[in-house]
């Protein structure tokens, strides 16, 4: 299983990701690692899509190792989300602008997501947990 947990930058995308990925033996594949890990710090649109097909690369392996993939990256377009072809995803709309206005411009909100998460609470792994199994 592919999991996309994706929004704009600082709306605990990571904070919720990692412990879900422990929470249910999944693999955490956060984005600034690998942007970081590939040296790739291009932010255009073009830019974009070639981490969400890196992403997706990697998500794929993951998946193909018979685990689960938790990814967790902005993905702030539809065609983006459509790329990493998740078989969940997960919009943390917890804030209504992020810290980089060029990514604000550029995100769309999804007309449907899989889970929805408005508010973070404390539990919100394990009430996605719930929902996924």
């Amino acid at each position: 299983m592919k999991i996309l947990i994706f929004g704009l930058p600082g709306s605990g995308k990571s904070t919720l990701a990692e412990p879900f990925a422990k929470l249910v033996g999944g693999v955490w594949l956060n984005a600034d690692a690998v942007r970081k890990e590939y040296d790739d710090w291009d932010f255009t649109p073009e830019g974009r899509m070639r981490q969400a097909m890196r992403m997706k690369f990697l998500a794929d392996g993951v998946v193909k190792a018979g685990k689960i993939a938790v990814a967790d990256f902005v993905c702030p377009t539809e065609a983006a989300r459509a790329e990493f072809a998740p078989d969940y995803t997960v919009w943390m709309d917890t804030i209504k602008a992020g810290r980089f206005e060029d990514t604000n411009k550029m995100f769309e909100k999804p007309p449907k997501c899989d889970y929805h998460v408005e508010e973070w609470s404390d539990n919100t792994s394990a009430q996605l947990a719930k929902v996924i199994w």
